[in-house]
């Protein structure tokens, strides 16, 4: 047999829904699951942070590159001097103020580094694949939340019908009962105990309208829009012969699960840049080789030509050059390439113990939820099975008790038997639900109801 989310229940008898004070239930704009977790992705803070980490990654990886071009400054400096020192336009000391400009320009190109900067770039263009499938996995984590959270905004929804149901059978029985007592047929007790026992309905009925409103609101909460008693959602239809667990066995589902995962691949390559790290580190022993070329001109305001063509003169005529190649070989660090070395390799360890804790993670959590689902299928079947048996046991007493063949307490029992019945139902499909959502999203079906 079909089971379906309710569906029908937001319409069939929509105006009649009271609750205990005898409001009516507020018409509410819905939202899908789709766009539920369009909002979620869109206003979600720790994506934005990931994102941001990710562009903060993307600049490490473009000055990674950039440290294999040569670089180039240059500058300009004006000041004075007093007292006795070199004239530079007549190399003779004298003791008067001297006004000079200065302009330079340097450039550097590094030809051997012992491959480290080729090794950063690697480590930061591996670094730039891990955290973009984090933000992958960020993604994937915020749409698993949101698609729980609205399960549970419909599980919530069910509930409040089914309470609302129950009060609304206790209504009709309580205009029966005060028929009876009125005629003479009942003792007023009966009456006054249906008066209780409508009275406790009627707080089951707020309970589940207060546990549906805060269904809600987590829900609005957690996309991050402003909540109000108009907001909901618009429950699908589910067919939970569709949500069968097959032949997919736990293990199957982790194999498969490990194959295209954002985090299981994020974690192999946080160990694969620390294996960069510790290259980067090793190239610290190597010498380095580069090149570094200078341009030098000035002007002093003590030339005796004119004002103007002096100063491009000068500039011209003072201009130098230099051009250097340096070699620097590491003899004795003061142990600090050691200690580098060392915490690089300390720190691929800490990636490889952090890889496999993600996998042991994600077997934990494939077994959980597969378990879970399986017990929430037995639940369901054995908890369907009761609900029919109960239905037609609370059938017959109100058949009985419409004709005065039992009280009003034994009737009440068969209807709470049936409540409670139909609450565990609810659990338990609205579990198997959730759970087999989480398997097929291990087994990279898209999340959707």
């Amino acid at each position: 047999m079909k089971i379906k989310l309710l569906v029908l229940v937001l319409f069939i008898k929509f105006s009649l829904l009271k609750v205990a004070v005898g409001q009516e239930v507020p018409a509410i704009s819905s939202l899908s699951l789709q766009e539920c977790l369009e909002i979620a992705l869109e206003n979600n803070l720790n994506l934005r942070r990931a994102n941001l980490s990710l562009e903060s990654v993307e600049a490490g990886l473009l000055e990674a590159k950039g440290q294999m071009l040569p670089s180039f400054s240059t500058g300009i400096s004006s000041g004075f001097r007093w007292g006795r020192s070199i004239n530079p336009v007549t190399n003779l000391f004298e003791t008067r103020r001297i006004g000079n400009v200065n302009v330079s320009a340097s450039a550097n190109l590094p030809i051997y580094t012992g491959r480290q900067i080729q090794n950063r770039i690697k480590q930061s263009e591996v670094d730039l694949q891990s955290n973009r499938l984090t933000v992958e996995a960020t993604e994937n984590d915020i749409s698993l939340n949101a698609i729980n959270l609205f399960i549970n905004v419909a599980f919530a929804k069910e509930q409040l019908n089914i309470a609302d149901n129950q009060l609304n059978t206790i209504e009709a029985q309580l205009a029966i009962t005060n028929s009876r007592v009125q005629a003479g047929g009942l003792p007023m007790a009966e009456l006054l105990e249906i008066q209780a026992q409508r009275a406790t309905s009627e707080l089951e009925v707020i309970n589940a309208r207060n546990n549906f409103r805060i269904a809600r609101l987590n829900l609005s909460q957690f996309l991050m829009i402003p909540f109000s008693d108009e907001f909901g959602i618009s429950i699908p239809e589910v067919e939970l012969e569709n949500l069968e667990l097959g032949v997919s066995s736990v293990e199957e589902i982790y194999s498969e699960a490990l194959s295209h995962l954002p985090q299981i691949r994020a974690a192999e390559l946080e160990v694969e840049s620390a294996e960069y790290g510790i290259k980067i580190a090793q190239g610290a022993y190597y010498p380095t080789l580069g090149i570094n070329a200078n341009v030098f001109s000035n002007y002093v305001d003590q030339a005796a030509l004119g004002p103007v063509d002096p100063v491009f003169r000068q500039f011209e005529n003072n201009i130098s050059q230099t051009v250097n190649m340096a070699l620097n070989i590491p003899i004795f660090s003061n142990f600090r390439n050691r200690a580098g070395l060392q915490r690089a390799r300390v720190q691929k360890r800490i990636s490889e113990v952090a890889d496999l804790e993600t996998r042991n993670q994600l077997r934990q959590d494939i077994e959980t939820a597969y378990t879970s689902a399986y017990a929430a299928r037995q639940s369901f079947n054995s908890s369907e099975l009761r609900v029919e048996a109960l239905k037609e046991a609370f059938r017959m007493s109100q058949q009985r008790f419409e004709v005065g063949a039992i009280n009003a307490t034994d009737y009440q029992i068969a209807q709470n038997n049936l409540f409670n019945a139909e609450a565990d139902l609810l659990t338990a499909k609205y579990e198997y639900v959730f759970r087999m959502k989480v398997l097929d999203f291990y087994l990279g079906k898209p999340l959707t109801l």
